[in-house]
């Protein structure tokens, strides 16, 4: 029996944050949700939550794309939606190691950790990497979403979907539902 290769490129989407602190629980819930829609077999949606080490672990698997979904504060409006291209080009890991508490792994330290992983291992990491970021109302303790960044959840999945369709963010993006607007910067 032959195989087929996969449609695309492989894609992984990670939504992360804690349930337990409010709207902390962004990338989990929409996580939650994009992975009820029907994408093709080459994007894989998973819910990492507070699993930041798992998450560098599982990119050694072989990404070419990395969409990781958290709450992202800015200082705009809750529930401002944005599209952050993460530089993966900028240099050479931190000789530091990476802070290693699975409970407080930002994007930047799970990439970290995976640029030293990739190092030691001969593996590589993904070609892009995409953040999309709900500004929170509140991340205390507290389960639930506040209601405009619950409100940004659909809206988001659809901005996710768009971007797996057509590769690059832009002009196009969808709008966050709290009249925010989706922006493109650098991280890292």
């Amino acid at each position: 029996m032959n195989l087929l290769p996969p449609p695309g490129p492989r894609t992984l989407v990670a939504g992360i944050g804690n349930v337990f602190l409010g709207d902390d629980g962004f990338g989990v819930e929409t996580a939650r949700r994009l992975a009820e829609r029907d994408l093709p077999g080459h994007i894989e949606v998973v819910d990492i939550g507070v699993r930041g080490v798992h998450l560098a672990y599982q990119l050694l698997d072989g990404y070419d794309t990395l969409v990781l979904v958290d709450a992202t504060a800015r200082g705009e409006a809750p529930g401002t939606l944005y599209v952050i291209e993460h530089d993966v080009g900028g240099g050479s890991p931190s000789p530091a190691a990476p802070a290693l508490d699975g409970h407080r792994m930002t994007p930047d330290t799970v990439l970290a950790l995976l640029g030293t992983l990739c190092a030691g291992t001969g593996g590589e990491p993904p070609r892009r990497v995409l953040v999309v970021g709900c500004e929170p109302a509140s991340v205390d303790e507290g389960i639930g979403l506040s209601p405009p960044v619950s409100d940004a959840v659909p809206e988001a999945v659809r901005l996710i979907e768009r971007l797996l369709r057509h590769g690059e963010p832009g002009e196009s993006a969808p709008r966050a539902t709290a009249g925010g607007i989706a922006t493109r910067g650098e991280t890292g």
